[in-house]
């Protein structure tokens, strides 16, 4: 059987925002959501990243459609890595075709820091990402590594 594009969306059930994904919003997706198969990741995900093929420890779970958006349809996704996850936003048309698509939050391990992004998506879907890393076993952010950056979905579906 083939799977198409509203097979796809359907694994994203519809939310209103304002939502925050931070490191351990990913539990309730996982536990509401089964990871998504494998078709629907190579036909609608995969055509969207670099060319770096995953290894069999890499998992996409479903987390939500932003609901209420008239011209374009934006999906979240987690997805998890050894040593990194990450949450990403895209938008598509609605043929399912890519318009945009934005890593948004993450949690990266990378030489004895930890890299961690946070985001809030607001009802004008609008983004408030705070950006920071710590060190080793420490929870604390470095203040000096801390900073904002503000994005938002335009109307279009394009994200900036």
């Amino acid at each position: 059987m083939k799977l198409n594009f509203a097979d796809f969306v359907s694994k994203f059930p519809p939310v209103s925002m304002p939502v925050t994904l931070g490191e351990d919003t990913h539990h309730l997706f996982s536990t509401e959501n089964p990871p998504l198969p494998e078709a629907l990741i190579s036909t609608y995900i995969q055509p969207t990243e670099a060319a770096v093929a995953d290894d069999a420890f890499t998992e996409y779970v479903p987390c939500f459609a932003i609901d209420n958006t008239k011209e374009f349809i934006a999906l979240v996704w987690w997805k998890a890595e050894l040593m990194n996850y990450e949450y990403v936003l895209a938008t598509f048309n609605i043929r399912g075709e890519l318009i945009d698509r934005e890593v948004i939050a993450y949690t990266r391990i990378e030489d004895g820091k930890v890299h961690r992004a946070v985001a809030t998506i607001n009802g004008e879907f609008e983004l408030d990402i705070a950006l920071g890393t710590s060190y080793g076993s420490e929870d604390l952010l470095d203040p000096s590594t801390s900073r904002t950056l503000h994005l938002e979905i335009l109307a279009s579906g394009e994200i900036a």
